[in-house]
């Protein structure tokens, strides 16, 4: 009977120990995934070269071999402010703390991080085949637009924990909640020039756009030595674009600023309804690289953003609320 990409079964958990498998399970560590692939053995090949006194290749030789995946998950909250998205414990792959139990209000909080980096043990289960992916960490990236269903995309390199023909398991998906779409009833305008505090966003001029999209820019590679083999998260550089409807003399500022290398601090708020609201903030965001853009005939002003540390380990707070 053929194999089916939809019987696709993915399970994450932190590691205790990175590199050493943290043993996730269907029942409490299923990610509901789209859009997913794997690359069960990306190699670094060594050629073996000799001269022959005929023509054709040469043997190549697995030197040394690394795991990839990749999937996309919704940005959805949890369905209680107290308690972390189900995401949240990718985020914690891609150089992210979780900070819980922060109140008034009830809120879970998610900041960049340099020292103290954890790893993920993902079981990737392709309709029989087990694939152990250890000492996993990754890069994301956000995609919240106008009309469209905001997501994470996560990419995961991994040291290679070994293939196993084995049955899938059962997934439990309840901690996997229903996102709202990027629309007018469910979402706050772009703000720029404001702050945050304790759950909220104040200050700052509201501009209609069309949403943004974010690249953590996470620098991971595999490292092969003679006794070792680790992932490595080397650095961080967040960028993204967003699209702005500015008025003649707001657009003018804006220039004035990107010219002027002016940063600003920028919110974002996705979802209405306690528990279910997603909030982004960086405190040091600037304006770069402005394009004209037509939108069904209406002049927009196009935007790509860097996303700067203001103290350091800050330039982006995810807040579940």
């Amino acid at each position: 009977m053929a194999r089916l990409i939809k019987k696709t079964v993915i399970l994450a958990k932190v590691e205790v120990t990175s590199g050493t498998d943290s043993v996730p399970t269907g029942a409490a560590n299923a990610i509901q995934v789209m859009n997913m692939s794997i690359t069960p053995i990306d190699a670094k090949m060594a050629t073996i070269n000799t001269v022959t006194p005929w023509f054709g290749g040469s043997i190549d030789l697995v030197a040394a071999n690394s795991v990839k995946c990749s999937f996309e998950v919704l940005l959805a909250g949890s369905g209680t402010a107290a308690t972390g998205p189900a995401w949240g414990q990718l985020l914690l792959g891609c150089a992210m703390a979780e900070t819980t139990g922060l109140t008034v209000p009830n809120r879970v909080e998610y900041d960049p991080i340099t020292e103290a980096l954890k790893s993920l043990s993902i079981y990737y289960y392709d309709d029989g085949v087990q694939h152990k992916l250890l000492f996993a960490m990754g890069n994301v990236k956000l995609s919240a637009k106008s009309g469209e269903i905001p997501k994470l995309m996560f990419d995961f390199v991994a040291v290679d924990g070994g293939a196993t023909a084995v049955t899938n398991p059962s997934a439990v998906l309840t901690a996997w909640k229903q996102p709202v779409p990027v629309t007018k009833a469910n979402v706050t305008d772009i703000l720029l020039g404001c702050t945050y505090s304790a759950g909220a966003l104040s200050g700052g001029t509201s501009y209609n756009s069309t949403g943004l999209t974010l690249d953590w820019g996470n620098q991971t590679a595999f490292v092969p030595m003679l006794t070792t083999e680790t992932v490595v998260l080397s650095d961080r550089n967040i960028k993204g674009s967003l699209e702005l409807e500015l008025t003649a003399a707001q657009e003018v500022t804006q220039l004035t600023n990107v010219k002027a290398n002016t940063s600003t601090g920028m919110g974002f708020t996705i979802g209405t309804a306690t528990g279910a609201k997603i909030m982004l903030f960086a405190p040091a965001v600037q304006l770069l690289n402005p394009k004209k853009v037509d939108n069904s005939g209406m002049r927009l002003i196009g935007f790509d953003i860097g996303l700067n540390p203001s103290a350091g380990n800050d330039e982006l707070k995810i807040i579940s609320l």
